[in-house]
């Protein structure tokens, strides 16, 4: 017999990060007060190999059939939804969640999604949630001289002609005496940084800036992020930074690799495609990214072009990787000195039409299954100009949102 989905117009709108039900928090997708959120586990599975895009398609078309949807919203998010957060590289592990009651907000308008035959539990709004656990810190899988050594590293193969750029992340672990609450951070995080998108997927929480692929029904939209510099949290000197990284070679010439691999990669699927002459200097709250939306319209073919498959292509893009892809995937192995496991990966959802945003999971952190602890990742991308203590600080700039969030909740 068919699973029954239904979804249904909410009153008021919620506050999504403070939403509580009988069923535990289980993913998030917030931006600006918009987005998603799921609770409790109707299904699950993880996907490995260099298939795993196309793995995790086949098993969302699998459980999409098993389904009977009544759905009275209509519109992208609506629905049944598929939250996935993907490994880096292709032999870590991809995780992919249906949960069983989703609540989506866009535009003033709210719905509610209840996936299965069991009674429909009730939601209702938590004002604030706080963690009272004290935080210890500890380096993580390398020193900061090391990796500064690491750094150095791939200065000289990249000087000597070996790649263009790649990127190479570093991790620091968290410890707490209490569980960690994810709504809590989720929270502050929204607080803090309204114009990233919020993600929690299978414990893995972030707040990322940049998002690898939006699909709305044709028009696809990715945001290339690359090229920063800390603020100074002084007007003046920050609107001075600002323009000195517009300006800056070094990054410019890191953004410009990121740009084109993402549009190289965008072209054959689109029947037009428009890449800004020049990025604008996207502000967030501790640092500025120099940006480019690269946008297309998807070509209508025999075949569709759905998500999973932009996605395949996309990942991993120079933002994350490097330039050429290949080398600079291969010098990460070879010299980063961590398992990246799902950080930079993929992370999002798409619903039952094949819409979706999915983002790269930048500024974020991994939870323990006992959730006393994290691990928080932050990476930087090197080029010819690069220096390995500016890189450093660069990196630590990084983690401070989730370094934030943790001493503060």
């Amino acid at each position: 017999m068919p699973i029954t989905i239904t979804t249904e117009i909410l009153g008021a709108p919620p506050k999504l990060s403070q939403i509580i039900s009988d069923a535990e928090l289980s993913t998030s997708w917030i931006r600006g007060g918009d987005g998603l959120v799921g609770f409790g586990n109707y299904a699950s599975t993880t996907v490995t190999g260099k298939n795993r895009f196309l793995d995790a398609r086949n098993w969302w078309r699998e459980e999409l059939a098993k389904f009977s949807i009544k759905n009275n919203v209509h519109g992208s998010g609506t629905g049944p939804i598929l939250f996935g957060s993907f490994s880096f590289l292709e032999d870590g592990k991809s995780e992919l969640i249906i949960p069983e009651i989703i609540v989506g907000q866009k535009n003033g308008k709210s719905w509610i999604t209840w996936v299965g035959d069991r009674p429909q539990p009730g939601i209702s709004q938590l004002i604030a949630e706080k963690s009272t656990g004290t935080i210890s810190w500890s380096d993580g899988s390398i020193s900061n001289d090391d990796w500064q050594h690491r750094v150095a590293d791939a200065v000289a193969r990249i000087k000597n002609g070996d790649l263009d750029k790649v990127v190479l992340a570093r991790d620091i672990n968290a410890a707490s005496t209490t569980e960690l609450s994810r709504r809590a951070l989720i929270q502050r995080l929204e607080a803090e940084y309204p114009s990233t998108w919020i993600f929690l997927v299978a414990n893995l929480l972030g707040a990322t800036p940049e998002l690898l692929v939006r699909l709305s029904k044709s028009l696809v939209t990715s945001r290339v992020l690359a090229g920063t510099i800390r603020k100074t949290h002084d007007e003046q000197k920050d609107f001075a930074l600002a323009a000195s990284l517009a300006k800056s070679s070094k990054d410019l010439e890191e953004h410009e690799y990121a740009v084109r691999s993402v549009a190289d990669v965008l072209s054959p699927f689109c029947s037009s495609i428009n890449v800004p002459d020049s990025p604008f200097v996207l502000h967030l709250s501790n640092v500025m990214h120099l940006a480019t939306d690269v946008t297309g319209v998807v070509n209508e073919s025999a075949v569709p072009v759905d998500i999973f498959t932009i996605m395949a292509n996309l990942h991993p893009s120079a933002a994350v990787c490097g330039t050429p892809t290949k080398t600079a995937e291969a010098l990460i192995v070879e010299i980063e000195g961590m398992d990246r496991s799902r950080y930079a990966g993929p992370v999002g959802w798409i619903d039952a039409r094949g819409d979706g945003e999915m983002g790269i999971a930048l500024r974020c952190g991994e939870i323990s299954a006992d959730k006393k602890e994290i691990r928080l990742f932050a990476g930087c991308g090197i080029v010819a100009g690069s220096d390995p203590i500016q890189e450093l600080a660069e990196s630590q700039s990084k983690l401070l949102p989730m370094r934030n969030a943790l001493e503060t909740i």
